[in-house]
């Protein structure tokens, strides 16, 4: 099979991290017989620099040509002083937009190896498989207007919360449809005992669960929500929210895995190129050290295969690659635990890439330290 795929790798870490995604799929083109061609664009802030905006006309384009659209990260302190409008973040927020990729799909799972990274204890999260499903293309990210203004003469600031029913519908839908194929259970978000906004959002929930009798709705307060993902989050299986809530919910779920770096996503449109991407930043703290964690990104090039492509057994070629890795000890700065040994971001991808190619052979960096 022949795909085609736009590479954006955008500012800070996001080149690194792609760089991995790119070699592993390489390599699973290599083992299964398939041929991807990369396409690069520019976005964010490396965006701003070269052309003068943070999403040129001809990266869309691109994104638009290609079968699947892979982004590394975007944002950093050299832009924080931008105009709003030519902020890096503005880039892909104008990308979801104009791609319609209305849902964002972040699942977190429990990883046996890697129990002791994690602030809470085994018990807690042992046996976690969530999936964050976050409406993408609305709410307070979208709404108009959104300025600074003056109010009696003072200084004020208005950003506008703005739904229309049938895009809560899509993705609320989405969510029932995905829980069907899991363990049959949807926790729809709100917060509907203080935002109108919330309370379409439930009865819109409501309306739909009719349809699927076979799923369990039940309804939480988004503050009451953020508690029971660290006091008890084995009782989630598909969790459905707005835009604002969904971002913070589901960096706080990385807190279950140890690390924002293990957690991929990909978000959806009805027509058109899905995109995948890690939900982390850009991290130019650490950008050009070689430290960071490209598991993220790579296990979102696995959602690619998957979701976009059809490719089962592709996708989880890479993800029992990542699992037997992390089972071998290999770990990156921001996973490293006692008694395990620390890699380089390159020395994790070529770990990755080498059990991809050879699931009988014993890891090479690991048995360097040996």
């Amino acid at each position: 099979m022949k795909k085609r795929i736009a590479v954006l790798p955008g500012d800070g870490i996001g080149k690194e991290v792609v760089k991995g995604a790119i070699e592993v799929l390489q390599a699973v083109g290599e083992r299964f017989g398939h041929q991807f061609d990369f396409s690069y664009g520019k976005i964010g802030g490396t965006a701003i620099d070269a052309a003068g905006t943070p999403l040129p006309d001809e990266t869309l384009e691109l994104c638009k040509e290609c079968d699947a659209v892979l982004l590394g990260a975007v944002g950093g302190p050299k832009w924080d002083c931008q105009p709003p409008h030519l902020r890096p973040e503005r880039g892909l927020l104008k990308l979801r937009k104009e791609l319609a990729l209305y849902a964002n799909l972040r699942p977190t799972q429990y990883y046996s190896s890697l129990s002791d990274t994690s602030p809470l204890r085994k018990e807690v999260i042992e046996g976690v498989d969530m999936l964050m499903v976050r409406e993408l293309t609305g709410g307070l990210y979208f709404g108009k207007p959104s300025e600074r203004t003056k109010q009696n003469g003072e200084d004020a600031v208005v950003d506008t919360l703005y739904y229309q029913k049938d895009e809560m519908h899509r993705v609320i839908k989405l969510a029932f449809e995905l829980a069907r194929k899991r363990r049959g259970k949807v926790t729809s978000i709100d917060k509907a005992n203080v935002l109108e906004s919330s309370r379409m959002w439930r009865e819109v929930a409501e309306d739909l669960s009719k349809r699927y009798p076979d799923v369990t709705l039940e309804h939480m307060l988004v503050d009451n929500a953020a508690m029971q993902m660290i006091k008890n989050p084995k009782q989630f299986d598909v969790v459905v929210t707005e835009n604002m809530f969904g971002d913070i919910l589901s960096d706080e779920a990385s807190v279950l895995t140890g690390s924002l770096g293990m957690l991929p996503s990909a978000s959806i449109s009805e027509n058109g190129p899905y995109l995948y991407e890690p939900i982390h930043g850009s991290a130019p703290d650490i950008e050009g050290k070689n430290t960071a964690n490209p598991i993220a990104m790579i296990l979102s090039a696995a959602m690619m295969l998957r979701l976009s492509f059809g490719m089962e057994e592709e996708a989880a070629a890479i993800e029992n690659a990542v699992n037997q890795v992390l089972d071998a000890g290999c770990r990156t700065r921001d996973i490293v635990s006692f008694g395990k040994k620390q890699v380089s971001t390159s020395e994790m991808i070529e770990e990755v890439k080498a059990t991809l190619l050879d699931n009988e052979a014993i890891l090479n960096i690991m048995g360097a330290y040996a």
